[in-house]
């Protein structure tokens, strides 16, 4: 852009703003510091940024003539759903030079075709309240995690979130049919389609989720429901040791007739924080075990024998000495119980000082390996670090955190955040893993992305990146390594 006298690059730029502004009514446009700080930070204060305005468009319309404008005009959009990721991918840049475009006004369920088993939402939709939905029309959306009251449809397509019900489901990408989506230019593709089978070409949405909003931003989705569970049945397992976990969930796959929605793996230092910090966890047994794994069966009928089945291979592997103990809740308020345990974990884990987190996946075969391998070389590297374990057993997506030595500063320890992360993640790729399953890559991993990445993947992801975006005005210094 051409400045004229009296101009200064400045004075363009809020020029430029302006015209963004024109775009969205009052309640679409917050540039007060204090109305802003809320959208600045990421959830576990590892980022803050700075940005122009927050923009909340209320129409896909909006949202297109806003990106014309940015684009236009080279100014950077960091799209934000409920701001509750675990890596900075919706935080904006220190520098201040962009703009945060929040979808959370966009937030209308427009359609549920209980025949078809899809639910059409738009990207600002809480998701608990697209399962509630799902559930009011007999039919369940099975993508459920911790945030689920305040994170958005359209962030969980963007980071490809996975959560509890991974190991029956699939993650977000393998829950949906279609996605509307405005592209960089401003252009909209119209990709809502409820088709199980579309072989015609490339599948373009699969560009978009996981992107985390660097090729374009998620205004929409087709959604996959299913049958709604009816027949629930929960347990809390202690097992005999990490090797009889595997074990346990290929009896309990075959049991039941492959119809297990959960297998959380738990350490018993992950359970002592639930216990000392969270608020309604209780230890569901006398005496402590080093690994425990929360397992749920579900059937689509009110008495699908899910009770008995889980009850039979229960007995089974305790007979075979693969688990010591076990408890089958007998109410739902119990179910939540043991739920709470698994949930109080990552509160508990705040109050015990600085906290280094790992998201890595390896096979599912070899989560013992990996396990025993880091626990030794990260004991070995910092006597005294506390190895927090916990994480989807069933899929292979270990959440790994370390707190720190009890007599250690916080400050000095965090300071080490990225000399573990090579340990780990070395070990997790090691073993045919990836250092990151379900949180995406952000601002925070990105070097991992360099590190970790073949040159050829690069290449491809970063002319992807051009075709898509060349100016890169989307969410820039995110996912793809400069």
């Amino acid at each position: 852009m051409t400045l004229i006298a009296g101009q200064t690059k400045e004075t363009v730029i809020i020029s430029d703003l302006e015209l963004v502004r024109a775009v969205v009514d009052e309640a679409g446009w917050l540039d007060e510091p204090a109305a802003m700080a809320p959208y600045l930070t990421e959830d576990r204060g590892l980022f803050h940024g700075r940005a122009r305005a927050v923009v909340s468009p209320a129409s896909i319309s909006e949202v297109a003539a806003v990106m014309r404008l940015c684009n236009e005009r080279g100014i950077g959009v960091v799209p934000q759903g409920g701001n509750t990721g675990r890596c900075g991918g919706a935080v904006p840049q220190e520098a201040g030079s962009e703009i945060i475009l929040s979808l959370r006004r966009m937030n209308r369920i427009r359609d549920i075709d209980p025949l078809n088993y899809t639910l059409t939402v738009e990207a600002g939709c809480i998701l608990a309240d697209l399962r509630a939905a799902a559930e009011r029309a007999d039919r369940f959306f099975p993508l459920s995690l911790g945030a689920e009251g305040s994170c958005q449809i359209g962030g969980n397509l963007a980071t490809n979130a996975g959560g509890n019900n991974v190991l029956r489901y699939g993650n977000a990408r393998d829950l949906t049919l279609g996605l509307e989506v405005v592209l960089p230019t401003g252009e909209i593709w119209d990709g809502l389609t409820g088709l199980r089978k579309n072989n015609t070409g490339y599948d373009l949405k699969d560009l978009f989720i996981g992107a985390e909003g660097t090729l374009g931003i998620i205004t929409a989705a087709v959604l996959r429901l299913f049958p709604l569970p009816k027949d629930i049945q929960t347990a809390w397992v202690a097992l005999r040791d990490l090797d009889a976990g595997i074990a346990l969930l290929a009896r309990a796959r075959a049991t039941s007739g492959d119809a297990i929605s959960t297998f959380e793996l738990i350490s018993r230092t992950g359970l002592e924080f639930a216990l000392r910090h969270t608020s309604g966890c209780r230890d569901p047994f006398a005496i402590p075990y080093d690994w425990y794994v929360l397992l749920v069966f579900s059937g689509t009928r009110p008495e699908a024998g899910m009770r008995e089945r889980l009850e039979s291979m229960l007995s089974e592997a305790w007979e075979d000495g693969q688990i010591l103990d076990a408890v089958i809740a007998q109410s739902k308020a119990q179910a939540n119980g043991l739920w709470r345990l698994r949930e109080g974990i990552v509160e508990g884990q705040r109050f015990e000082g600085g906290s280094i987190k790992h998201d890595i996946a390896v096979p599912v075969s070899r989560v013992p390996a990996f396990i025993r391998t880091a626990n030794a070389r990260v004991a070995e590297e910092l006597p005294g670090i506390r190895p927090c374990v916990f994480g989807h057993l069933g899929d292979g997506n270990i959440h790994y955190n370390l707190s720190q030595p009890l007599a250690m500063d916080r400050t000095e320890f965090l300071g080490m955040w990225g000399h573990f992360n090579r340990i780990v993640n070395d070990i997790a790729v090691a073993l045919g893993g990836s250092f990151s399953a379900e949180h995406g890559i952000g601002r925070l991993k990105v070097g991992e992305m360099a590190r970790y990445k073949s040159a050829i993947e690069l290449d491809l992801m970063r002319r992807i990146k051009v075709a898509l975006d060349p100016k890169g005005i989307m969410n820039p210094g995110k996912v793809v390594p400069r």
